[in-house]
């Protein structure tokens, strides 16, 4: 479960806020504070007043993964292996974990025929899977993506939202503009000028804001 009490941060006013284990969505217009959450939730901020708590600790007392709007501009290393291997050496894993974890995450994502590819000939959907490996490596107990689908074209998208949903990982806290990947989420949370408006299930959320730019795709939040 991740709590947020007291939350005044820049745009963000959240007084209460509790969010489930599983696969958040955050939607909402552009200026309303989603990349703010998002960077506090990732441990990337410190809030100005009040409290994040992920599973009970601040999200920087525990592993994070994050994947931001362009991951392309994000990879650190030259060769696919070494940055999906970067945060386990980081944190100064012995070699054959470090091995044995690349390779159990690369098989699970399907990107193992990458891992001796230059990142730099990669594709804009391949740099994505291999930014989302390199943030799942280390096992993190939250998953931050910062509108990280928003470069890719609906096929890339697509393979993108079948990795997340093959990866093992109690909370996945996603901002994104397509409605119809929000609506994959089991919790869906809607920012306006810092506030939360709506958060409970895509169906819920949908139904509260129909009409509206944010309504559902067609039948995209029957589960």
């Amino acid at each position: 479960m991740i709590r947020i009490t007291g939350l005044s941060h820049r745009v963000l006013d959240i007084p209460d806020l509790v969010l489930p284990a599983g696969k958040v969505s955050v939607i909402g217009p552009n200026g309303s504070g989603k990349t703010t959450l998002l960077r506090l939730l990732a441990g990337i901020d410190l809030p100005a007043k009040g409290e994040i708590l992920v599973d009970g600790l601040p999200p920087r007392s525990g592993e994070v993964g994050f994947v931001g709007e362009n991951p392309g501009e994000t990879l650190l290393f030259g060769r696919v292996y070494d940055e999906v291997a970067s945060p386990l050496r980081f944190r100064r894993d012995p070699c054959p974990l470090v091995d044995e974890r690349v390779r159990a995450v690369a098989g699970d994502l399907r990107i193992d025929h990458l891992l001796d590819r230059e990142t730099g000939r990669l594709s804009t959907g391949e740099r994505a899977r291999v930014a989302l490996a390199a943030a799942l490596a280390a096992a993190p107990g939250i998953l931050v993506l910062d509108e990280a689908d928003s470069g890719l074209d609906g096929e890339s998208a697509r393979a993108v939202e079948d990795l997340l949903g093959r990866a093992s990982c109690p909370h996945v806290v996603r901002a994104t503009q397509r409605m119809d990947l929000a609506a994959r989420g089991d919790h869906l949370l809607f920012l306006e000028a810092g506030r939360v408006l709506h958060s409970g299930s895509p169906a819920a959320v949908f139904a509260a804001l129909s009409g509206t730019p944010y309504s559902p795709p067609a039948g995209g939040w029957q589960r």
